[in-house]
């Protein structure tokens, strides 16, 4: 999932890796850009038509849509690594803006357990949204046993 996303080639690039890891979607309004943008597509190529894409208006109506859904935060300030959790089927990963990173606010409702980081060097700021996405999502489905929908 894309909270409030700000860059429309990071979002593109993010389609493609839902598309190619079988992953569905999820992105929450406001955006950055409009989701026809040249440049999302351009780094989506031609894979929008085989990732699943949701789109909600906020956070309260992606909730209301997954009620009882576990949800991990990624985040620069998480106390637990991503490949500490143990990841399931139906898990969602919420990656923040690229200038914003996720509000306090959604990782106090999700709590601390449920926000995961992706170490770094101690000088580092963040690492590209599309890059975070990558790691963490193929760490996800490592764990699930690389099941794709053709095997």
């Amino acid at each position: 999932m894309l909270f409030e996303p700000e860059i429309p080639p990071n979002t593109g690039n993010i389609i493609r890796l839902a598309a190619n890891t079988g992953s569905p979607l999820h992105l929450i309004k406001p955006f950055g850009f409009e989701l026809d943008d040249k440049r999302m597509r351009r780094a989506g190529l031609d894979y929008h038509e085989y990732a699943g894409i949701s789109v909600y208006e906020g956070f309260a109506e992606f909730i209301e849509a997954h009620a009882n859904k576990r949800l991990f935060g990624i985040s620069k300030k998480g106390v637990r690594r991503y490949h500490e959790a143990i990841f399931e089927d139906d898990d969602f990963l919420i990656f923040g803006s690229e200038t914003r990173g996720l509000p306090d606010s959604l990782k106090q409702q999700l709590g601390n357990d449920q926000i995961l980081r992706i170490p770094m060097q101690a000088h580092s700021r963040s690492l590209n949204l599309s890059n975070a996405a990558a790691v963490v999502v193929y760490e996800a489905w490592r764990q699930l046993g690389f099941v794709t929908s053709n095997q």
